[in-house]
This record gives structure tokens, C-alpha cells and sequence, in this order.
């Protein structure tokens, strides 16, 4: 296996719902959901990254804020490394590039989706999150 790929992924909330996009069928992993992001190019912060690849992949500008998680996993043809970040706002319409489809999820909804496996360990984390904050609501 080659070194590792470096990713990153956007959580980016609107209503209380998290967005997931869907890959197009004819593309690595074709049909499996996830947040939406991309490779880190050489010379390139995360931050830099996501904010490129949210600009390429659906035309908008935003502002990349927190770190919430990584995870690491090893596709067969692939060992990445996902950072992701909480992307608090962004400006434009979303326009698909390279997916066929996106969805505002709860997060409570986020694991029934069929997400790509580098993703399942941050919707985790994201799912944790918005238990403990309905825990700490209710004190």
C-alpha cells in the first residue's frame, strides 16, 4: 500500500441537517454517500483544500471553521487519511459536478445512509455530538 492520501470533508449544517452528497454511479466508489470534499494538493493547508474543492465540486464560497475529526481508512486501491471541518457558512447555490445527488440529513439519520467507510467513523462522531448536546439540553 502507498503512503497515505490526505481528505478532507465538510460537515456543513443548515436547519439542524447535515449535507451528504452521493457519487455519481460511473465514479470510484459510485453510488455511496459522503461529505463532500477532496484530496489535499501538495502545498496546500486542509483548510485551503476544502475550500477549493466546495468551489470546484458545487460553486460555492465558504468559510472552512473547526476541525471535528479524522479517520483513516485502506480501500483497496487507496489508503486515506479524512480531516473534517465544520464549515459554518457559504455563499452560492450548490451545482453538482461530481455527484448526482445531495441531502440535507439529521444527524440521528446520517448512519442508515450507504456512506463511503472512510466516512461511517465521522457521522459517528457527529451523531455522538448531537447526543450529548440534547443530553446537556435536557439539565
Amino acid at each position: 500500500m502507498s503512503d497515505r492520501v490526505r481528505v478532507t470533508a465538510a460537515i456543513i449544517r443548515q436547519n439542524g441537517r447535515i449535507l451528504l452528497a452521493r457519487r455519481r454511479k460511473d465514479s470510484s466508489l459510485g453510488g455511496l454517500w459522503e461529505f463532500p470534499g477532496g484530496k489535499i494538493e501538495e502545498g496546500e493547508t486542509a483548510e485551503e483544500c476544502l475550500a477549493r474543492e466546495l468551489k470546484e465540486e458545487f460553486e460555492i464560497e465558504c468559510r472552512v471553521g473547526r476541525f471535528v475529526g479524522s479517520s483513516s481508512h485502506d480501500y483497496p486501491s487507496l489508503s486515506i487519511e479524512l480531516l473534517a471541518y465544520e464549515v459554518p457558512e457559504f455563499v452560492g447555490d450548490l451545482r453538482l459536478q461530481d455527484h448526482d445527488e445531495v441531502s440535507w440529513v439529521r444527524p440521528q439519520d446520517l448512519l442508515s445512509l450507504d456512506l463511503a467507510p472512510a466516512d461511517v467513523p465521522i457521522a459517528q462522531t457527529l451523531l455522538d455530538l448531537a447526543q450529548q448536546e440534547v443530553t446537556s439540553d435536557e439539565r
